[in-house]
Order: C-alpha cells, then sequence, then structure tokens
C-alpha cells in the first residue's frame, strides 16, 4: 500500500527522481514527520478548519463511528473499518475528512514513475522507495525494483533498515543507492525515542557494507535524543570505521510534521521547537570531515 507518489524530486537521490511513499514502519519515532506512513493499512485524516458547518454527509456515511459536537466532528478510531474507509473516502466536500493510503500494484505504481523517464534519463534520476519503512513490504519494493531495473532506471531506498534481514536481502542486486538513517548507536535512547532495536539498525547497515553497497548515512539531529557531541561522534565513527562510507547527511530536527499528529488525532511527543544549534551543526559537520567523509546539511 502506498500513501503518497511525488514527481519532480531532487532531494532524494541523484538527478530528477520519483519518490514512492509505501505505508507501514516498525518504528515509532517521536519526531516521525509522516506519521501517516506508520500504519500498513489506510488512515483517516479530519482538519477541523476545512469542516462545513451544517455539512451531515460523513455522519451519513458512517453513522456508527463519527458524530457531530460543538466544535467539530468526534470520530471513533478505534472502530474504524475498511468499509467505512471506503464510504468516507470521496464524501466530504471541504476535504476535511481524507482517507490516507491506496492499494496499488508494481504495475500501476510504475506507470506514473515511467511517464518522467526521459527526465532521469538526461539527469541520471531514477526512482527513490520511501515510506514509512519500504521494506515492511517487502514483496512491493522488490516488484518495483525489478521493473524499474529491468526499464535501465536508477534505484535508490530511503529506508531506517529496522526490519528482518530476509526482508531486504534479495532486493541487493537491485539497488544502486541506499539512503539509510543512522539515529543512534546507543541501545537505551534508541529504544525510549523510537521503540525499536538500535542493534538490528545496526547490524543491517554492516551487512549492507560487506555486500558492497552504495550507501549515504542520513542522522536526524533531534534534541534530547542525539543532538549533541558526544552522539555526533559515536555516529559519526561507527560510519567512518564499521561502515567505511563516504558520505554523511546531517538532517537538522524541524517541525513542520506536528499537524499530521492532530489531524490523526494523536499526541506530539517530540521537542515543539525546531534544533537551533548553528555551532552543533558546524562542529558535526567538521568532525564528520575529519574523519574523512563528506558531510552535508540537509533541510
Amino acid at each position: 500500500m502506498i500513501f503518497n507518489i511525488q514527481r519532480y524530486s531532487t532531494h532524494d537521490g541523484p538527478g530528477i527522481r520519483t519518490i514512492v511513499f509505501i505505508k507501514g514502519c516498525s518504528l515509532s519515532c517521536r519526531w516521525c514527520q509522516n506519521p501517516e506512513s506508520r500504519a500498513r493499512t489506510r488512515d483517516l485524516l479530519y482538519d477541523a478548519r476545512l469542516c462545513l458547518e451544517g455539512c451531515e454527509l460523513c455522519q451519513q456515511a458512517a453513522p456508527s463511528v463519527i458524530r457531530r459536537a460543538l466544535n467539530g466532528l468526534m470520530i471513533d478510531r478505534q472502530r474504524l473499518t475498511d468499509d467505512h474507509l471506503n464510504a468516507l473516502t470521496h464524501c466530504c466536500p471541504g476535504q476535511a475528512l481524507s482517507v490516507c493510503g491506496e492499494a496499488q500494484n508494481a504495475e500501476e505504481i510504475m506507470a506514473t514513475v515511467l511517464r518522467d523517464k526521459p527526465f532521469y534519463d538526461r539527469s541520471g534520476g531514477g526512482i527513490t522507495l520511501s515510506g514509512g519503512e519500504p521494506f515492511m513490504d517487502p514483496a512491493l519494493s522488490f516488484a518495483l525494483l525489478e521493473a524499474s531495473r529491468q526499464q535501465g532506471i536508477h534505484t535508490a531506498v530511503e529506508t531506517c533498515l529496522h526490519v528482518p534481514w530476509r526482508y531486504i536481502e534479495p532486493s541487493l542486486p537491485l539497488v544502486d543507492l541506499f539512503l539509510a538513517d543512522l539515529k543512534h548507536v546507543e541501545s537505551a535512547p534508541f529504544r525510549q525515542w523510537t521503540n525499536g532495536s538500535a542493534k538490528r539498525v545496526m547490524d543491517n547497515l554492516l551487512s549492507l557494507a560487506e555486500a558492497g553497497k552504495k550507501m549515504i548515512i542520513r542522522v536526524p539531529l533531534i534534541p534530547g535524543f542525539n543532538a549533541d557531541k558526544a552522539s555526533i561522534k559515536a555516529i559519526t565513527r561507527f560510519a567512518a570505521d564499521r561502515l567505511q562510507v563516504n558520505e554523511i547527511h546531517f538532517l537538522p530536527y524541524h517541525t513542520l510534521g506536528i499537524n499530521k499528529y492532530h489531524l490523526l488525532g494523536e499526541t506530539y511527543a517530540a521537542p515543539d521547537k525546531p534544533l537551533d544549534a548553528p555551532e552543533l551543526l558546524a562542529f558535526a559537520q567538521e568532525y564528520a570531515r575529519e574523519r574523512g567523509l563528506t558531510a552535508t546539511l540537509r533541510g
């Protein structure tokens, strides 16, 4: 299941690219900017600002899970079913309600990807699988990578690598570039902030390095989690010494995804202000360069 296809991207691999966003992730990062990507099933988003006063179409479509209150709609999300989501998909004239997630097979997705093949050919671009975590759906990821390879399209995968290695391994020959997250190298803070295993991620990174795959390491810098010199040093040393990669990207924390949590009826548990630490960012770049890495700041 996918939740978006973004064409003409220039930030997720070389050249002009099409990004295919696949739903599902095994982590629950507090700062996740795409919370609608985490569930493998469809989500219902509700924006009260767009709700039309007096409109009852959604209540008529799904009366057992939606009712109107003084400040908007009350949605019983625990009881939402596929039938409810089907009924709500196109019922809201103001777009206050929207369903995130669409079942498409590889052939349907590739029909969109191939529209821009001339741009890939001229710019050295291609397809990037993102998410969520693309390898949470290993069959779809493999099919898209295989179809792209058959068309001579450069392939990249944005991944947190928090999946069993058997989900990744079949796709190895089909991936030209891994854009791989390395959030932390210490188990306790990683589990506290993501509900995941740092060891699983690092083991998979080492397996990619052993397989000789090209990787760019990406480090989201989160206040209170890893936006400190000790964490940056440890992450950079692992990337340079153990993985022997050439390039690392530091991604300063921002809060652009906060509103999505409100739309999903969820609480945002990360800091409410962006990272404002120019000296720390300068340190991260300089330390990475000292370790022989090309270091880049990405917004």
